[in-house]
């Protein structure tokens, strides 16, 4: 029988940055109501495992969501500041729609994953790519399984490590989502239960 998933990701509660599509990228945006109720959600899902570390992102909406997680299922959360989503730069706190106005291109690049796209003024998503896979890399070889309680972006490059088809698989990761970072398994998250296309932040 194949050894369950060492490491789970889970994609914080829903801002209101996400519901405007607006780019939030490193700012200490808090959930909002939905996004509690998410996290609530997330923390009984999360109970039915039996965890042995909690890791997540410093950032507000990460550390509000591991908070809520933490108090159903008895971990302190780790903040690892490797797990924070990418600096968006210039683009922080312009909406989606503003930017692909603007710059459609480099938007699509955004949107795509390219890997070699770079927020003006801020980070690529190759730098970004190299401080997630470290992170992952440490959280693998600790305590057993693991929560890791991040970002879109976050998820959407750890997934690129680990599948072979690339990493468009974040995109339809819902805010409140539990997902084994496991090539056998993560597929499904393509065709689970709230397969919704979603903003990254």
């Amino acid at each position: 029988m194949a050894a369950p998933p060492r490491v789970y990701l889970a994609r914080h509660g829903q801002t209101a940055y996400n519901l405007e599509g607006r780019f939030q990228g490193q700012l200490p945006v808090p959930l909002d109501e939905t996004g509690r109720g998410q996290a609530q959600e997330l923390a009984k899902r999360a109970a039915k495992h039996e965890f042995g570390a909690l890791w997540c992102s410093p950032l507000l909406r990460a550390r509000e969501t591991a908070d809520a997680v933490a108090k159903r299922i008895g971990l302190e959360p780790r903040e690892d500041a490797r797990l924070m989503e990418t600096n968006a730069g210039d683009w922080t706190d312009r909406l989606f729609s503003e930017i692909q106005a603007q710059a459609p291109d480099e938007f699509d690049r955004f949107i795509d994953g390219d890997p070699m796209f770079a927020f003006p003024g801020g980070e690529s998503f190759a730098q970004q790519g190299v401080r997630v896979a470290a992170a992952i890399y440490d959280i693998r070889r600790a305590e057993a399984p693991a929560l890791v309680v991040c970002h879109g972006g976050v998820i959407r490059l750890a997934l690129s490590l680990h599948l072979e088809h690339g990493a468009t698989l974040a995109d339809r990761v819902p805010n409140g989502a539990l997902i084994p970072l496991d090539p056998r398994e993560a597929r499904r998250i393509e065709h689970g239960d709230d397969p919704v296309a979603t903003t990254p932040g």
